[in-house]
């Protein structure tokens, strides 16, 4: 099992979401995590987007990983966002994002925040995963490719 599965709720991942901006993404983004741990949107954004300002997080390929680190929560929480059109993101290749897997950690959690970092950066750094993530056309198929990955490290041959 990945450390995204461990914290991504099904119900926490959506596909077809309608923004014309990174912020109205991040918006959205907020509500559902208010939803999910019980922040304040308005705290969880300020979070996300002050991460934000300090360099894009979108990684490139269509596909971002914002993330926030916060005081008053004790365990991670993800949301998983499939945009219905690519949205500007600064990202380093200059596309657009269409993609955007959203981590809000607690914000004594250092170690626990890279390892996540670090196991979705892996997951997302597979180009063919990442084609089958955007084809998803549903949240079901979405969230069950993520749960299923399995990291190169750890697959039994």
């Amino acid at each position: 099992m990945n450390r995204l599965s461990q914290i991504l709720e099904e119900t926490s991942v959506k596909v077809g979401i309608k923004a014309s901006s990174k912020k109205r993404v991040f918006e959205q983004a907020s509500l559902l995590f208010e939803s999910k741990c019980g922040v304040a949107r308005d705290k969880v954004f300020n979070s996300l987007f002050s991460r934000e300002k300090l360099g894009s997080t979108g990684l490139g390929n269509e596909i971002a990983i914002p993330h926030g680190r916060i005081n008053d929560i004790d365990q991670a929480f993800s949301v998983v966002m499939s945009l219905a059109e690519p949205v500007a993101f600064d990202a380093n290749d200059e596309k657009p994002v269409l993609l955007l897997v959203f981590l809000l950690v607690p914000i004594n959690a250092e170690q626990s925040h890279l390892d996540i970092l670090s196991d979705v950066a892996e997951m997302l750094s597979d180009v063919t995963f990442v084609s089958g993530l955007k084809k998803s056309e549903d949240a079901k198929s979405l969230y069950q490719k993520l749960r299923n990955w399995t990291s190169v490290d750890t697959k039994i041959y």
